[in-house]
Order: structure tokens, then C-alpha cells, then sequence
């Protein structure tokens, strides 16, 4: 049961980031961000466990990306995820 509780909240909180954002906003953070640290999108990629379509994908906005794949990149890029969003202008990570 724990297991299928832990399931629906994931859910929940994925429809809420993947609805509650600018999707063009989010894709030319990742591209500036990408750019400015001198990365490839294969390279970016790489690094988070993904591939270079996918990152094509999020700068074109073709493609909303998961709770994972933000996640992953507001890591890698040492940033907020409501900066990633679009949420606030501030890039920094709340600590």
C-alpha cells in the first residue's frame, strides 16, 4: 500500500509541475543554461542520464519534460527549479 501511496503523490506532484509552468520559458533557460556552460546538447545529455533528443525536445518545446528530468537539471545547472519553470527570475537555489 505504501508503494501505490508513493505512486499517486509522484503523479500528483508531475501534473502539477508539468501544467503549472511556460513551456518556452523552460526551454530557453535550458538553452542558455546549456550554452553558457559549453556544453553540446549529447554532452548535457550525458550528464544527466538522458539523450540528445530529449534535449532537443525541451529546447524546442516539443516535449514537457518529467518531475525527473527537472530535477535532474536544476542539480546539474546548480539552480532553482522554480527558476527552470519560469517561476521566479532568480536562478539561485534556496538553501
Amino acid at each position: 500500500i505504501v508503494f501505490q501511496v508513493l505512486n499517486t503523490v509522484q503523479g500528483v506532484i508531475n501534473c502539477f509541475f508539468l501544467f503549472s509552468f511556460e513551456p518556452s520559458v523552460f526551454a530557453a533557460r535550458i538553452k542558455a543554461l546549456r550554452i553558457s556552460h559549453n556544453l553540446t546538447m549529447d554532452a548535457l545529455a550525458k550528464e544527466i542520464h538522458a539523450t540528445k533528443a530529449t534535449i532537443g525536445n525541451f529546447e524546442n518545446v516539443n516535449k514537457k519534460p518529467s518531475l525527473d528530468a527537472i530535477l535532474a537539471l536544476a542539480d546539474y545547472f546548480n539552480v532553482s527549479v522554480d527558476y527552470l519553470l519560469g517561476r521566479t527570475d532568480n536562478p539561485d537555489v534556496n538553501q
